[in-house]
């Protein structure tokens, strides 16, 4: 199957789904989206790097790493698992203003 012919189909199906879910009314969604959607989603379960790698058809397990560097939740546990500080981690939450300003740049 073509990469159009692909985005073709899958369009028809985001017309539908967009109809019964409003968070799908303003986003872009591509094969592509999809595509990495599926790498994040097999990452945060625990799925290897390399098994992601064969899946995705990526020459190698290295250009994953991506995947890697995107997730917060990952470098998380990854923290929570170390004993490098006492200090305890938080999550940066922007205040309204911080908010308004990046949704400006939409």
């Amino acid at each position: 199957m073509s990469h159009d012919a692909l985005q073709n189909l899958l369009n028809k199906h985001v017309v539908v789904a967009r109809g019964r879910c409003a968070s799908l009314r303003k986003k872009h969604v591509t094969a592509h989206s999809l595509r990495h959607s599926l790498a994040m989603k097999l990452l945060q379960n625990g799925v290897d790097r390399s098994v992601i790698a064969l899946w995705l058809g990526h020459e190698s397990a290295e250009t994953t790493d991506v995947y890697l560097h995107a997730d917060m939740t990952i470098k998380e546990r990854a923290l929570q698992k170390s004993n490098v500080s006492s200090a305890h981690a938080r999550r940066y939450h922007p205040d309204d203003r911080v908010m308004a300003f990046l949704r400006s740049l939409y």
